[in-house]
C-alpha cells in the first residue's frame, strides 16, 4: 500500500485523489519511468511520473463490487466505516492502515504487513481506501482511482474525512469534469 502520510488530496479536496508530488503507485513506485495504460500500441507515460507521481484513474469497472450508498442496506453500510486510526483487524497495527471498501474491514499497508493485498487476494475485494491520505486503490486495476471525477467514491470519502477532520470534504463542481470522457473539461462552450 502507499507510504504516502501526507493528506494533501483529502484536505485540498481540488486535486485529483493521487495525482500530487510524492504519491507513489501501489506496486511500490520508485522506478522513475512509470508507463500509464497501453492505448492500441502506443504506452504512454503518465504525467509527473518522473516526479513520482501517478494521475489517477476516473473510471473503473470493478465499483459495481462495492455496496451501494444511499437508503437502506448502502446507508448502513456507510455506518460501518471505521474512523481513520483504527487498527488494523489482523495484527492491530496502528498506522498506514486502509480499509476495505467491500466489507469495511480494516488492514495494514503492503509497506507495514501487508494485510490489505493479502485480503485483496484472498477474497477478490479489490476496492481499499487509505486511511492516511484518504486516496482510494484498486488491486484489479492497479491503480489509483479519482475520487472527485468517480461519483460512486463519494459517499464513502465524505464519511471517512468526516470522521477524519470533522467537516465535509470539498468537492469540484461537476460542471468542470467531463463525465463522458472521463476527463476534467478544460473548456466550456458558450452560446
Amino acid at each position: 500500500m502507499s507510504s504516502s502520510g501526507g493528506g494533501s488530496a483529502a484536505t485540498a479536496g481540488v486535486h485529483s485523489s493521487s495525482s500530487r508530488p510524492g504519491k507513489e503507485r501501489e506496486d511500490g513506485g520508485g522506478e522513475g519511468g512509470l508507463k500509464g495504460e497501453v492505448e492500441g500500441d502506443v504506452d504512454l507515460d503518465l504525467c509527473g511520473a518522473a516526479a513520482g507521481w501517478v494521475e489517477a484513474r476516473s473510471s473503473c469497472p470493478h465499483l459495481p463490487t462495492m455496496p451501494a450508498a444511499g437508503a437502506g442496506a448502502g446507508a448502513d453500510d456507510l455506518a460501518r466505516v471505521p474512523p481513520p486510526g483504527s487498527p488494523c483487524s489482523r495484527c492491530h497495527h496502528p498506522a498506514e492502515n486502509w480499509l476495505c471498501l467491500i466489507c469495511k474491514d480494516v488492514l495494514c499497508s503492503r509497506f507495514i504487513n501487508k494485510h490489505m493485498l493479502y485480503h485483496y487476494q484472498e477474497t477478490g475485494h479489490c476496492l481499499a481506501l487509505s486511511f492516511s491520505d484518504l486516496s482510494v486503490w484498486c488491486f484489479a486495476c492497479d491503480s489509483y482511482l479519482d475520487i472527485q471525477a468517480i461519483l460512486e467514491l463519494r459517499p464513502v470519502y465524505e464519511v471517512a474525512h468526516v470522521l477524519k477532520f470533522g467537516k465535509r470534504p470539498p468537492f469540484r463542481s461537476l460542471d468542470v469534469l467531463d463525465l463522458s470522457s472521463g476527463q476534467n473539461g478544460s473548456s466550456s462552450s458558450q452560446s
